[in-house]
């Protein structure tokens, strides 16, 4: 998270003034709400009204680029930000900015209104919904939201590093298996949960790990946005990575609500899924085979 303080505001819009032709524009135009800061100050700096609406030479003017969803809507016209989140093609990216970021910003004017970003946009999310945030039982809820998801998307502030901690293996070389793992994630497609359980093994050469640490690489890729497939990749190509065993793989087992709650509402699906790596896959059968065993008994 970056906290963008005053000080570095005023100075970031001055240098974007400085990039800006006056000579091109009549006015500026705020997106709202994170562009009206952004528009004072410029308009301060240029000379340059303020407008309701946009026209033929308007500037139009925001804090951030996040996902370029604002930027489509204002694509015939000069654009003028902040910032740029990495994530959006290079077609959403404005005429003036000042730098490109990874982090979540959080400007200061943003205290100033009591409630996060985040929490403004659960808020926005109840009201689409028909409801009333205002309402007793709702008004803590985006707060609440917000702190839930912190913890449910917790496995992007967890580094693989900081979990594979290693030990010499003392010549064990035969199939290492922790099973049932409960596995709790969220569905990048509907932000729904899936739930089930993951069975990790690997055979080592010369490294071993702590059983534990099998659960927990499961648990920091399963606390992301994600499909079933690609947690399993990830918990495999990790092993392989920093252990370096004769093979690794990893079988889910999950429960998907968003084929319950909507959708084809199927009650009793079950998806399975698998990732090997190594002898597991390459190595013939007779390890696929005592792993397949081992799990099932």
């Amino acid at each position: 998270m970056l906290f963008y303080n005053s000080d570095k505001f005023f100075t970031d819009i001055k240098a974007l003034a400085y990039q800006i032709d006056m000579g091109k524009y009549k006015d500026i135009y705020p997106v709202p709400r994170g562009g009206i800061y952004v528009a004072i100050a410029l308009s301060s700096e240029l000379g340059l009204p303020i407008c309701q609406d946009p026209g033929a030479k308007t500037l139009v003017v925001d804090d951030i680029i996040d996902s370029g969803a604002t930027r489509r809507k204002y694509m015939e016209y000069d654009f003028a930000c902040l910032h740029i989140k990495k994530h959006p093609p290079e077609i959403y990216h404005p005429t003036y900015y000042i730098s490109i970021t990874d982090k979540w910003v959080v400007y200061w004017w943003e205290s100033l209104l009591n409630e996060s970003p985040a929490e403004e946009n659960v808020r926005r999310l109840i009201e689409f919904i028909g409801e009333d945030p205002t309402r007793e039982g709702l008004v803590e809820t985006p707060k609440r939201f917000v702190k839930a998801w912190e913890f449910l998307f917790s496995g992007y502030n967890q580094k693989v590093e900081d979990i594979m901690t290693t030990f010499d293996s003392d010549g064990y070389n035969q199939i290492i298996l922790l099973k049932n793992i409960e596995l709790y994630s969220m569905c990048e497609h509907h932000a729904i949960p899936f739930v089930g359980q993951a069975h990790v093994a690997y055979i080592p050469n010369d490294k071993i790990i702590g059983i534990s640490k099998l659960a927990r690489l499961v648990e920091m890729y399963s606390r992301r946005m994600q499909i079933q497939e690609r947690i399993g990749d990830q918990v495999t190509s990790a092993l392989m990575e920093y252990l370096k065993p004769q093979g690794a793989a990893c079988i889910i087992e999950a429960q998907h609500l968003c084929m319950r709650m909507r959708g084809v509402q199927k009650q009793n699906s079950v998806m399975v899924t698998s990732s090997l790596k190594g002898c597991f896959l390459e190595g013939g059968n007779q390890a696929k085979e005592e792993l397949i065993s081992l799990i099932k008994d």
